[in-house]
């Protein structure tokens, strides 16, 4: 299996603080699929045409996308336009670490760390809807322990914040 990339060398997409600013996003977008690819092999998964293709529309931005609108692009470039189709892909690359659901918007976004151990949040602007991932080992650490003190054992755990991109902050 090929070295898998350390997300530390795309810090465009990687880094939250540095995911709204301009950075060479093709660079991260080839990055992640080389990861992707590993990352499914690894795992003993395959990497179909239609998966990759979801995936790659996840990477064009930083925007969380919602089924459907994965679906119309499927839809229009030959793969398919029942729902199914998406939503198969879709629930394959959140199960392989690949993607993440944004409740909040009922959408999808690539993750900038596949292949990682992580605890993810999830900077959501309320304008423009770009996200940033953010790294939230502290807040799942301080989780952890207060769940263990209810004798409660947390499997998974999503952090939404709500706010402002630096765009929208300064067109606002």
């Amino acid at each position: 299996m090929p070295a898998m990339p350390h997300a530390l060398d795309c810090p465009g997409c990687a880094a939250p603080e540095l995911a709204f600013a301009a950075h060479d996003h093709a660079h991260c977008a080839h990055d992640a699929l080389e990861r992707a690819e590993a990352v499914t092999a690894a795992n003993g998964a395959r990497m179909t045409p239609v998966r990759r293709r979801v995936l790659e529309i996840l990477l064009e931005n930083h925007k969380a996308l919602g089924a459907y609108d994965v679906l119309a692009r499927l839809g229009a470039e030959g793969f398919g336009n029942q729902p199914p189709v998406a939503y198969r892909a879709l629930e394959f690359l959140v199960e392989q670490g690949l993607a993440h659901r944004i409740q909040r918007l009922n959408a999808f976004t690539a993750c900038t760390h596949p292949g990682e151990e992580h605890a993810p949040a999830f900077l959501i602007c309320r304008l423009c809807h770009m996200v940033a991932e953010a790294e939230a080992s502290a807040a799942r650490t301080s989780l952890d322990a207060e769940a263990a003190r209810a004798g409660f054992r947390v499997e998974r755990s999503t952090i939404e914040a709500l706010g402002l991109c630096p765009a929208c902050q300064g067109a606002a």
